[in-house]
């Protein structure tokens, strides 16, 4: 029997804490129980966001949190500055547009970050209503430094939108100390759920905005789950199994402590980035993300690697994606992972190379890693 071991960068493994409480007989969720679960939920989500708003939650992915926030909040009559370093910020522009949105979407070579000299030109114009950008693009392993932007945008009306799906629960970020006013995120990245989720915290500033914006959605409109979480409800039927599962993760991720969970993270990925250098390969991103990692395919081989590994060692990530799609692979740290996964996929990753006849070292990535590893706490 082979066990299968998810290292996708979503979705991600789930622990069976939480699988068994979703298993478990459906309440009905207008009733005091659900209010009182859904009040836990949202105080867990705050401290896992950093902020002391509430985080609305909406039964959808990650996308529906991000859509939200754009639709809701940015302000009409502004362009909106969209850094697109990959397929999410490429995906956030066409949003914008799909609402009319005046998009200045500035593309910056995949691997690579949008600089905050530039953002700052930009927003000094006055002309900005908002700035999107990817914290951890996922598609690239790229993560952006959201903390100089937020001291760009922080002092003006310029609105800062986050996509933290994967860097949520995975990577060092404050949401209220560093001036972030939108940030999103999906369940089923590093918190350990199935995808259904989407998370957003909303600053005052952003609020402000949005009382000026008439909604052009439903749904999605954020300001109706403003006023239903004031009361720990929500506007429209939650997904309670979801949810509830939730609770579980959360108060799994806070019993360790969300600092020393950024620590470990940041541990796997360096050791997958070392481990990856001992046997011949090469980093794909310059400015790497600690929750996913990007790795050159060697010469002559293919996602015919990524096939081989899953077939014989239960091992799945990721491809890359458009021009970079059977020349990468991508290697997930977010949530349910420790370093025994860690270091048993860098040994399946090495005698899988050697199958398809790449010269390696059995044994000399796996050396790297323990060497890094031995820090884990």
């Amino acid at each position: 029997m082979i066990k299968e071991r998810l290292f996708t960068p979503g979705p991600t493994d789930v622990p069976a804490e939480v699988l068994t409480e979703m298993a478990r007989p459906m309440f009905h969720h207008r009733t005091p129980r659900f209010k009182a679960m859904f009040a836990e939920v949202n105080e867990g989500l705050k401290k896992l966001f950093r902020t002391s708003s509430n985080v609305l939650t909406l039964a959808g992915s990650g996308t529906a949190g991000m859509e939200a926030a754009i639709v809701t909040c940015m302000p009409r009559g502004k362009k909106v500055l969209v850094a697109n370093g990959g397929k999410f910020g490429e995906r956030w522009a066409k949003v914008a547009r799909v609402y009319g949105m005046d998009v200045d979407e500035v593309k910056v070579q995949w691997g690579t970050a949008i600089s905050p000299d530039l953002v700052a030109e930009k927003v000094k114009t006055g002309q900005y209503g908002a700035v999107i950008v990817v914290h951890s693009e996922t598609s690239t392993a790229t993560a952006t430094d959201v903390q100089a932007l937020g001291r760009i945008t922080g002092p003006t009306d310029t609105l800062l939108m986050v996509d933290g799906i994967t860097s949520v629960g995975a990577l060092p970020l404050e949401t209220d100390a560093w001036g972030l006013d939108i940030v999103a995120s999906g369940s089923q990245k590093a918190m350990m759920l199935p995808p259904g989720l989407a998370n957003v915290a909303v600053s005052e500033k952003a609020w402000k905005a949005a009382a000026a914006v008439k909604p052009q959605a439903f749904y999605l409109d954020l300001k109706a789950y403003r006023k239903s979480i004031a009361d720990s409800d929500t506007p429209y039927t939650p997904a309670v199994s979801l949810i509830r599962g939730m609770k579980v993760a959360l108060d799994m991720i806070h019993k360790i402590g969300i600092e020393k969970v950024w620590a470990r993270t940041a541990l796997l990925a360096k050791a997958t980035r070392t481990a990856a250098e001992a046997i011949g390969l090469k980093v794909y991103s310059s400015q790497p993300s600690d929750s996913v990692t990007g790795i050159w395919y060697p010469q002559g081989i293919d996602d015919a690697f990524r096939k081989a590994l899953e077939k014989t060692y239960g091992c799945s990530v990721a491809g890359g994606q458009d021009d970079i799609k059977g020349k990468v692979f991508r290697v997930s740290h977010m949530g349910y992972v420790d370093p025994l996964d860690t270091i048993g996929l860098i040994a399946a990753t090495e005698y899988t190379l050697a199958k398809l006849g790449v010269k390696v070292k059995i044994g000399a990535g796996v050396a790297a890693a323990t060497a890094v590893l031995r820090d884990w706490e």
